[in-house]
């Protein structure tokens, strides 16, 4: 099956590998003392990850399997199999972490308890006060299956923008 569509393959081997690769720069994280979850999404390490993998995934396709044609279509199409690949990957990898170590789960809800709580008393206003002690009264209930559920969304969020900006980049159609 992979010798007749190796855009999957391409997309498949390239998705495992920046799964890999991105959990052990998780775990590291929060083994270097800074917890994962409480990044700013747009400070987030899988922006560059998934540009530079992305980038060389349709890039490898373009090149060798398409004599250097490729339509936007395809890119994005190969950035939704990698991403789903990776973002698969991740959701077991930190739901199986998460058994392992409750503790990841429980310094999550305490950091994140300390975070809201200094949120300005004006900014607690606007939001609402009564979902302001919803989330805080909600925190402790998290789970493993949560926090993977969260970064799984938020890997394709994160890939959405990436993958149209790489498949824009290198897009290339056929000579009429």
């Amino acid at each position: 099956m992979f010798k007749k569509y190796p855009w999957v393959a391409i997309a498949v081997r390239n998705g495992l590998i920046s799964g890999v690769v991105g959990m052990v720069m998780l775990l590291g994280l929060y083994f270097l003392g800074r917890h994962p979850f409480l990044i700013p999404p747009y400070m987030d390490f899988r922006i560059i990850l998934f540009g530079v993998l992305l980038f060389f995934t349709i890039k490898e396709f373009r090149d060798y399997f398409q004599q250097g044609t490729l339509y936007f279509w395809q890119g994005m199409f190969m950035s939704l199999v990698f991403t789903s690949v990776f973002a698969l990957v991740a959701f077991l990898i930190i739901w199986i972490f998460t058994a392992l170590r409750p503790e990841f789960i429980s310094s999550y809800i305490s950091l994140k308890v300390e975070e809201i709580k200094l949120i300005p008393p004006e900014i607690v206003e606007r939001i609402g006060k009564a979902d302001y002690e919803r989330v805080i009264n909600d925190l402790p209930a998290t789970r493993g299956v949560d926090l993977a559920y969260l970064y799984f969304w938020q890997s394709f969020g994160i890939s959405f923008f990436v993958s149209i900006i790489i498949s824009v980049i290198l897009r290339r159609q056929p000579k009429p």
